[in-house]
């Protein structure tokens, strides 16, 4: 049982690295429940290519944000960071711990960092601010933004136009400086006093690669054109969210004729790859993130003990 203050341990990292074989690990040996943090495991049916846990691990460890969306209904990272941070403090409650394990970066943001408090574009201003780029350059925007907010100013370049752009238009909003929103933005977590202890699981590319590949093969055996198949039987639209997900863009082009299967898997598994990527790169400029071998776990559970109390 975790002692009083109340502690949360996030896992990341890219897809196929291991993050659920750990996060069930720590959770059966550290009394534990898992918060799923991937934007597709919410959609109820979309069950191969998104690699859910299986019933029977689902019951060994309680496992919460998975099914819980229809394929048509929205879910924003907001809408993740509200239901996690209720869940985190009903799962602290009853003296267990919370483990929020996935690969979605926004998600994760949203609940560690929290999302930026400012407003939402302005199509008019942004008009206007795009022309004067045109008409005088985006120095003329620079010198703008240096002199209504030069701690922001010092942190993109002149030539960054998307974001002087949308620093000027929260300025033109709001009348204050976009570096003062940011200061504003905190983690919901944080907020409510729980500490926060994040693991990053990495391996070698080479390995990582072949069990993307190995992931990827598995889901195709497994069956996951029947599944798409059924599902648009069922009415579900392939302009779905979760049919945007890897594997099942690339099964609804085969099952269009673009492409053929064989094809379908290669294109699944290339654009697999660049998403594990992505990933790492997003969560390797994530500060407070202490970074294992995924298979390491003498050192993952140092690491646990340290620095929470049982």
């Amino acid at each position: 049982m975790v002692d009083k203050v109340n502690k949360v341990l996030v896992i990341v990292g890219p897809t196929a690295v291991g993050k659920s074989a750990t996060a069930l690990w720590i959770a059966q040996k550290y009394n534990g429940e898992i918060i799923s943090c991937d934007s597709m495991q919410v959609y109820r049916g979309f069950d191969i290519g998104t690699d859910k846990p299986s019933a029977e691990l689902r019951q060994l460890v309680p496992h919460h944000l998975i099914d819980i969306l229809e394929p048509d209904e929205q879910f924003s990272a907001a809408d993740f960071a509200r239901l996690a941070t209720e869940l985190i403090e009903k799962i602290s409650e009853k003296g267990h711990l919370p483990i929020v394990v996935g690969g979605t970066g926004l998600y994760h943001k949203a609940l560690v960092e929290g999302l930026f408090p400012g407003p939402g574009r302005d199509q008019t201003i942004r008009r206007k601010l795009r022309q004067e780029a045109e008409e005088k350059g985006l120095s003329h925007l620079y010198q703008k933004l240096k002199q209504i907010d030069p701690e922001y100013a010092q942190k993109i370049t002149p030539q960054d136009r998307v974001r002087l752009i949308r620093a000027l238009e929260v300025y033109y909003l709001t009348g204050k400086p976009i570096s003062e929103h940011f200061h504003q933005t905190a983690s919901p977590l944080k907020n409510k006093g729980f500490l926060l202890f994040q693991i990053g699981l990495k391996l070698e590319r080479k390995e990582l690669y072949r069990r993307i590949e190995e992931r990827l093969d598995r889901m195709f055996v497994l069956g996951i054109v029947e599944e798409a198949k059924n599902l648009l039987a069922r009415g579900v639209s392939p302009e779905a969210t979760p049919f945007k997900g890897l594997g099942y863009r690339q099964v609804l082009r085969y099952l269009r004729g673009e492409i053929s299967l064989d094809e379908a898997i290669d294109l699944a598994k290339l654009e697999t790859r660049h998403y594990a990527k992505r990933q790492l790169t997003w969560f390797k400029k994530t500060p407070g993130i202490i970074w294992f071998e995924a298979s390491d776990r003498e050192n993952i559970e140092k690491y646990i003990k340290e620095k929470i109390s049982w």
